[in-house]
């Protein structure tokens, strides 16, 4: 979650309409990583995960992501008893030389809901994980108090607490000191673009552009702290569910490089539900198709790619679509 300012709107919202979203809820946020081991270690120290799930990809998954070459890959499923049905998943992953995080184009940050952030970052002194930006106010909203860490594969998480009346908030109950992912942050070379797909892909409600001085990208990019680039929100239907969109217009950003048939690094996938994939007219890397495992339970799943080549998994789970 960055910080806003009250700039003027970088692009203009559709006419006001009542809005549908066909995305229900964060189910999955994926991160490709060398060592699989160690992605397990970091986070259950960190943060107190538990590993729900042990296995390799199936070929048909691999397949659905359109990486083929993730089959028989080493995978584990991660979740808080704050959220257990709310997974991180961990996919072995052949290094990237020289990948960076928060300089190329795709799911470049997932945000995870705390109860106390101080408690949180006193945890994480002794951790591996690397502090990128340390707990502070937002300045649209003072009461949500936000850090920023790198974890084992570069992967980048958000780190939210909400210090006011949290019964107004927009962000969910943590139930518990570190809760689940409740933002997919995704960063683009064209905000407007970006926002105008999830809109109207998924019947979201477009909300201002505006632009946001967040230390954590200037940091990233060699700005300064009056260097401000574009961000957005979108919001699923349930409470506490969202996506940020972030304006990546710094010159010399690119696409993610990737191994051939593989997951991009770091931040990989995010995973949402929705009641029908029937009801999505959307090109699909490969028909809908059910899968086993703890993540889908039997359930149709399919996967396209957005317009920052970003993947975008998505999830039947028709008993919470109404």
């Amino acid at each position: 979650m960055s910080t806003s300012s009250n700039a003027p709107q970088y692009g203009r919202t559709t006419a006001t309409r009542e809005h549908h979203p066909k995305l229900i809820r964060i189910r999955i946020a994926t991160t490709a990583a060398p060592d699989v081991d160690e992605f397990i270690d970091w986070y259950a120290k960190g943060f107190g995960h538990q590993v729900r799930e042990r296995g390799t990809v199936a070929p048909t998954l691999a397949s659905a992501w359109g990486a083929p070459a993730c089959a028989g890959r080493r995978y584990a499923l991660l979740s808080l008893p704050s959220a257990p049905d709310v997974y991180l998943r961990v996919v072995e992953s052949t290094p990237v030389p020289g990948f960076k995080p928060l300089l190329t184009f795709g799911w470049n940050a997932f945000e995870i809901i705390l109860d106390d952030i101080q408690a949180v970052r006193a945890r994480l002194a002794d951790s591996p994980f690397k502090i990128i930006g340390e707990p502070r106010p937002l300045g649209f909203r003072p009461t949500i108090h936000a850090m920023q860490v790198v974890g084992p594969a570069q992967e980048v998480l958000y780190l939210a607490t909400e210090t006011g009346d949290r019964s107004t908030s927009p962000l969910p109950l943590p139930n518990g000191l570190v809760g689940r992912p409740f933002i997919m942050v995704l960063g683009g070379p064209d905000i407007a673009a970006m926002r105008e797909f999830y809109s109207r892909t998924f019947d979201l409600e477009p909300h201002p552009i505006r632009a946001s001085r967040g230390q954590t990208l200037q940091g990233a990019w060699g700005g300064t702290e009056d260097g401000t680039h574009p961000i957005t929100l979108l919001r699923l239907r349930e409470h506490g569910n969202s996506m940020e969109l972030d304006g990546y217009v710094k010159p010399g950003l690119c696409p993610r490089p990737r191994p051939p048939g593989e997951l991009p690094p770091g931040n990989a996938m995010a995973s949402f539900s929705v009641p029908s994939l029937g009801d999505l007219d959307l090109p699909y890397l490969g028909q809908p198709t059910a899968h086993e495992g703890l993540a889908y339970a039997g359930a149709r799943a399919a996967t396209l790619r957005g317009p920052a080549g970003e993947l975008i998994e998505l999830i039947e789970e028709p008993d919470r679509g109404g």
